[in-house]
């Protein structure tokens, strides 16, 4: 199947390792050009460099204001535009509600919320149609992670702004998704089993919740996503879609 992604060009925040990397092989996999983003320069070259040709990186943080124009920039020196963005930030701190300081509840608002929607923004200005937007948000859109406070305020929030999104933009032609990812096997999860006294434990028994059995791999979600962000997707908009193997049983 042809997903049309030849020559499209997309911009991929937090793509220097784990989903967004995974997504942005996918979409060179299958033609397509990508700038991706890190918060460290170094990183970012390197994961570009790693990419081959048809990437380029950019060291941005996606709560700084400035982060959308530099993007948009760097797409149009370097591509000639953009035909659709993944936005896709580090997870916030874990802890409970005593745990979490406000500074932590602030700086993750900046960069998972505030800075999100300003790309959103920025994206929404540049792109025509059948330009695409899409979040990597959690299943925490869902259901509440324990121990994942943070993330659960903020996830379902952006939610919201994506599927608002999806009514407002979608008389342009362009489409808004929500990507919510389950365990993966990334270094953030591997981080998160890690905080429990037996990690291996907890991740047999997070393997047991889910009906595949397995956490996912980067590349199963990199192959999704990359279908969802193609052209081959044109009628899916405003959709918050679980990449988890089957751990909401299809609900």
């Amino acid at each position: 199947m042809d997903l049309g992604l030849k020559d499209r060009v997309y911009v991929v925040t937090g793509a220097t390792r784990g989903l967004g990397n995974a997504t942005a092989r996918a979409l060179i996999a299958d033609g397509a050009k990508v700038v991706v983003t890190g918060r460290d320069e170094q990183r970012a070259a390197e994961a570009a460099a790693g990419l081959g040709p048809d990437a380029v990186g950019v060291a941005v943080d996606n709560s700084d204001p400035e982060a959308p124009a530099r993007l948009v920039a760097a797409a149009r020196e370097r591509f000639g535009g953009f035909d659709g963005i993944l936005v896709s930030v580090g997870g916030p701190p874990p802890g409970f509600i005593a745990d979490n300081t406000d500074e932590q509840w602030r700086s993750a608002f900046e960069s998972v919320f505030l800075g999100a929607a300003r790309l959103a923004r920025a994206a929404a200005a540049e792109l025509e149609a059948g330009g695409v937007i899409g979040f990597v948000l959690s299943g925490s859109v869902y259901e509440p992670i324990p121990g994942l406070t943070i993330s659960n305020g903020l996830r379902p929030g952006l939610a919201g702004l994506a599927k608002s999104l999806s009514v407002e933009l979608g008389p342009r032609g362009i489409r808004v998704v929500g990507l919510l990812p389950g365990r993966f096997d990334t270094d953030r999860v591997r981080e998160l089993d890690a905080l429990s006294a037996d990690p291996e434990a907890t991740r047999a028994a997070a393997e047991s919740r889910i009906p595949m059995r397995r956490y996912g791999t980067p590349e199963e979600f990199g192959r999704t996503a990359a279908f969802v962000l193609s052209p081959a997707a044109s009628y899916l908009t405003g959709v918050m879609l679980p990449i988890d193997g089957g751990a909401r049983h299809g609900f």
